[in-house]
């Protein structure tokens, strides 16, 4: 079976175009399914049953696992076996009755406007170093992005002229985002003195470098973002991804419609996006209870 866990992470790298991080989630829980599957003395494929599948889902519950992961194992189950079936290397699909359980999609994090001013001057940008968090922080929360796309991003990418990003999102999709005057600003400052001083001599794809001349890693914004968060004496947990909520949410308040949110974000579904209708909705019903008399 692990040959035709190859087989079908290649299809969805090469056919579906899946980034890497969902190729390795994929991975990671095919493994799991598998090793349980040739421990219980059920070795291909072809032999696996739907009281199988069962029986490998129940020790989740068994073991107080949470739904998003009871959730994702299978969702990845049920695409590896419609995979074989379409494949015709299984008769027939034993996952095709497993239903996938609702979940109740939480609020996602947002910060206000004030804490969003308090977050992007927390930098000092006297240093290179400093200038560059500034540049990532006010590009994030102007477009949106996510933080892959962020790090992800080359200088010619970006359009000043015309004041958008260029940004190659999920499945390598290809959407143009714009940016405001203070972020298109930052990047320049950013670019004339802070990136030149940490690249010395040398050469990066990547817009955002480090001192070291590599571009800027996932691990390495969530530090500077964790780092300038304490800085500000925001008391919330603010990650890449709360400056995207952040963003979406404050359009949303001052009168932007779901479909463009949609395309900004670059969300497939529209249905992604309406969360944040629930957003608004929880802002309103607060302000409700804080001052309608009889609330």
């Amino acid at each position: 079976m692990d040959v035709l866990l190859d087989s079908f992470l290649s299809y969805l790298a090469v056919e579906k175009g899946l980034s890497e991080n969902t190729l390795e989630s994929y991975g990671r829980d095919l493994r799991k399914f598998i090793r349980f599957m040739e421990e219980t003395g059920t070795g291909s494929a072809g032999e696996i049953r739907y009281s199988h599948i069962l029986d490998y889902l129940a020790q989740f519950k068994d073991r107080g696992f949470n739904s998003t992961t009871i959730v994702r194992s299978i969702v990845s189950i049920r695409q590896f076996f419609k995979y074989l079936l379409m494949e015709k290397l299984i008769e027939e699909d034993p996952a095709a009755r497993i239903s996938t359980p609702r979940m109740k999609k939480g609020l996602p994090g947002v910060i206000t406007l004030d804490e969003v001013e308090s977050l992007l001057a927390a930098p000092d940008e006297s240093t290179p170093e400093g200038l560059r968090d500034a540049a990532m922080l006010e590009t994030l929360y102007a477009t949106g992005i996510r933080v892959s796309e962020l790090i992800g991003l080359k200088q010619n990418d970006v359009n000043f002229e015309l004041g958008f990003v260029v940004v190659y999102g999920k499945g390598s999709k290809e959407r143009i985002v714009p940016m405001g005057d203070k972020a298109r600003n930052k990047l320049l400052e950013y670019l004339g003195t802070s990136r030149p001083a940490m690249l010395k001599s040398r050469e990066a794809k990547a817009l955002f470098v480090t001192r070291l001349g590599k571009g800027m890693t996932r691990q390495g914004f969530w530090k500077i973002i964790k780092h300038h968060t304490l800085k500000a004496g925001i008391a919330k947990k603010i990650s890449p991804h709360t400056l995207r909520h952040s963003f979406a949410t404050h359009l949303l308040e001052r009168g932007a419609d779901l479909r463009t949110i949609q395309l900004m974000l670059g969300h497939a579904d529209i249905s992604t996006t309406q969360i944040y209708t629930h957003v608004e909705s929880e802002r309103l019903k607060v302000i409700h209870k804080k001052y309608h008399p009889r609330s």
